[in-house]
């Protein structure tokens, strides 16, 4: 009972006394020079507002939009892309994302990371998937040969910033309806100057991630990511052209099963066609390349992919392993699996 009378009795007074030795400390520190020359004075309003200490870039009054970018984060000369699916993407090669739809377990994501996509688009709109999930998985095979990507449920700063922080290469915002969008997509998908993505820490930035790239994660990110925006709205095609334009954008996404269900017309549909093509001449225009469903991989223009979960990539394997023995169970005549 007395030690904890002690501890309450210390509890009430710590708080006073690291307050006192707080303000001692920086007392001290501003008397003997400082740690923080430029720091404005005690209790003194420095007016930074209107005007800027001496040697400052921005010499006049605070000004958002004039603001003069430094380069500390600038990416260093001569840097490469590290990003596989960047490169491949760049180079004009068709590139496959395949998709984790139902797994939460880095066994079966692993297995799916090195089955040979390019990147794994990782389900977050329509599956079942939380962050921890995702970040689970990731960090179970981060260098795998297919890089993490996800389909995040739209465009806003917190499953972007939780997407990347985790690890994404590769980033998919769906249901892009309008410029302006598309244009909140890559504004919280990139870091400053090209966006606005806070620095937050997370597996991305550590060593087993990609903390020891060349030229610096923080540095050369920007140019490693894949941004792909999924047209797949009336108002979306309204907009097809200024979306595939905004700055950051490396493809464009003709949705085959949504742009049926706004549109209301099946493939092969004059009209469906039509929504299809809208996508593809937009991409042409602003020169970003073209995605679809895999079955569209021989359609012209089409150069990225999402191809099937892992329940459909196991059927298919056990498909092409067993060959002519596959789907030959025995017919019981009774019982539950007679048919």
């Amino acid at each position: 009972m007395k030690s904890i009378l002690r501890i309450a009795a210390l509890c009430t007074i710590l708080p006073l006394m690291s307050a006192a030795a707080w303000a001692q400390g920086t007392e001290d520190s501003v008397a003997s020079g400082g740690k923080f020359p430029l720091a404005a004075a005690k209790g003194v309003d420095s007016g930074a507002l209107a005007k800027a200490p001496a040697g400052a870039v921005n010499q006049a009054a605070y000004d958002m939009s004039k603001w003069k970018y430094g380069p500390v984060f600038d990416a260093p000369v001569g840097s490469k892309i590290w990003n596989p699916a960047k490169i491949k993407l760049m180079q004009g090669g068709k590139v496959t994302g395949g998709t984790v739809f139902y797994a939460r377990d880095g066994q079966t994501y692993c297995s799916m990371a090195n089955a040979g996509y390019d990147f794994i688009w990782t389900e977050m709109q329509h599956s079942p998937h939380n962050w921890q999930d995702v970040s689970d998985m990731w960090s179970a095979c981060p260098h795998a040969k297919a890089v993490p990507g996800v389909r995040v449920p739209n465009a806003n700063e917190f499953d972007e910033q939780h997407a990347l922080d985790d690890g994404a290469l590769v980033l998919v915002v769906p249901t892009i309806r309008s410029v302006e969008e598309a244009k909140t997509a890559a504004k919280w998908a990139f870091f400053p100057p090209l966006g606005e993505r806070s620095v937050g820490g997370g597996p991305a930035f550590t060593p087993a991630f990609w903390g020891n790239v060349p030229g610096g994660y923080r540095q050369t990110f920007n140019d490693n990511l894949v941004l792909v925006l999924m047209i797949e709205t009336l108002d979306g095609l309204r907009d097809a052209d200024k979306i595939a334009k905004v700055p950051g954008v490396s493809a464009i996404f003709a949705a085959s099963g949504d742009l049926g269900n706004f549109g209301g017309y099946k493939q092969g549909d004059p009209d469906y066609e039509r929504e299809i093509n809208i996508v593809h001449d937009a991409a042409m225009k602003a020169h970003v390349r073209l995605c679809g469903p895999l079955a569209w991989r021989d359609r012209l223009d089409f150069t990225c992919f999402q191809a099937g979960s892992e329940d459909a990539a196991i059927a298919q394997g056990a498909k092409d392993e067993l060959g002519n023995l596959f789907n030959t169970q025995g017919k019981p005549e009774v019982g539950p699996f007679a048919r």
